[in-house]
């Protein structure tokens, strides 16, 4: 990087485009998420020498169980890899990984992986890297509510003491700081029920980029793109 770039801590990722990015070469949809997958490492490196703090990827959302059968096998195979993939990758750069997500509809082996993976990592000082795993923030704020409404019903607390802190605490998020930047890949615009609180002050980038194709020369773009707004959070002009 030629220019001096101030570096948003957290950055939140969409992973769009592994399926056409796969059919565009005439190979299977599951082509593009192993390909994807490769990616999200190379970018988890990336991110961390650029100074980048905190990195949230949205991997598999509430919805995508809707998806062909086949596909969705593939994709939890894939997962069941990448777990172990980045186990060893978390142990060579010192990565703190945190999954997020409604756990409880995955298999039981990948629900063990994940509680290894998270317990391993748990005191590391590099990238904090988070993974959406049957996620939808819909979801998240539906079970983060149940959970305030059982304080409110015992008695643990009252209504006039909940606080927007109070809320945050309850969300699968609880003590990451909200994002700074978020990026889409493949040309849509839309945040597609992700981080639908954490986003409130958020800047958004898109690109026409697959998923695959995304390299740190894309991510130097996102993040000049960031460096040429003017965050107000709400203040006057």
């Amino acid at each position: 990087m030629s220019e001096e770039l101030k570096m948003p801590r957290h950055v939140a990722i969409i992973l769009d485009g592994n399926g056409r990015w796969a059919k565009a070469k005439g190979m299977p949809r599951n082509y593009g998420h192993v390909q994807g997958a490769k990616t999200v490492e190379v970018i988890c490196e990336e991110a961390y020498k650029m100074g980048i703090q905190y990195l949230t990827v949205y991997a598999f959302s509430t919805e995508n169980w809707n998806r062909p059968k086949d596909e969705v096998d593939a994709l939890m195979k894939l997962l069941r890899n990448y777990m172990k993939t980045c186990l060893k990758t978390a142990e060579k750069n010192r990565m703190c990984v945190r999954v997020l997500g409604e756990k409880s509809r995955l298999d039981s082996d990948i629900r063990s992986r994940i509680l290894e993976l998270e317990e391993a990592t748990k005191h590391n000082d590099g990238l904090h890297f988070q993974i959406a795993i049957n996620y939808g923030g819909r979801d998240e704020l539906v079970r983060a509510f149940r959970k305030l409404a059982g304080k409110v019903a015992t008695r643990q607390m009252r209504p006039e003491d909940v606080t927007e802190d109070t809320i945050s605490g309850l969300l699968d998020t609880a003590g990451l700081p909200e994002p700074d930047l978020l990026i889409r890949t493949c040309g849509e615009q839309r945040i597609s029920n992700f981080l639908l609180w954490q986003l409130a002050y958020t800047e958004f980038y898109y690109t026409d980029i697959a998923w695959p194709d995304f390299t740190k020369e894309e991510l130097i773009k996102a993040v000049r793109a960031y460096n040429h707004r003017n965050r107000r959070y709400g203040g006057l002009a």
